[in-house]
């Protein structure tokens, strides 16, 4: 009986660790396989296709619209993604955060332009130059 109890116990313990390297495998996972950059790595990193598909929807147009006027207001690229200026607002802010957008204050006006070179997805801006260019 006691033998019984002991192998239980064994299986129990093996199991639990099985248990726990999944649990790692999923919180952790894309961690260990790639470390986090930090933020003056990606600076000077622009956009790239990958790093804006990784993007949430909302992010996506915000960035997509940046890089087709260049330098904006937040206003400017409202008026094109039809959102509320203090959305685009907050949106624009949480890229440059992320260090994908410039932000700059010139007097009372902020402009916000790509960090980088967006060369990268031009032909997702435009897609005939890409064709002719290839």
């Amino acid at each position: 009986m006691r033998r019984g109890r002991i192998s239980e116990s064994v299986e129990l313990s093996r199991t639990l660790k099985r248990i726990e390297k999944k649990i790692d495998i999923l919180i952790g996972g894309t961690e260990a396989k790639r470390p986090a950059k930090k933020r003056e790595e990606v600076m000077g990193e622009g956009l790239d296709v990958m790093t804006l598909l990784s993007f949430p929807d909302h992010l996506r147009k915000s960035a997509m619209t940046i890089m087709r006027l260049g330098k904006a207001m937040a206003e400017d690229v409202a008026k094109e993604t039809g959102r509320a200026r203090a959305i685009e607002s907050a949106y624009l802010n949480q890229l440059s955060r992320m260090g994908y957008v410039k932000k700059v204050r010139e007097g009372r006006r902020v402009y916000f332009s790509l960090e980088g070179n967006p060369t990268n997805i031009e032909s997702l801006i435009n897609p005939k130059v890409a064709e002719e260019g290839g």
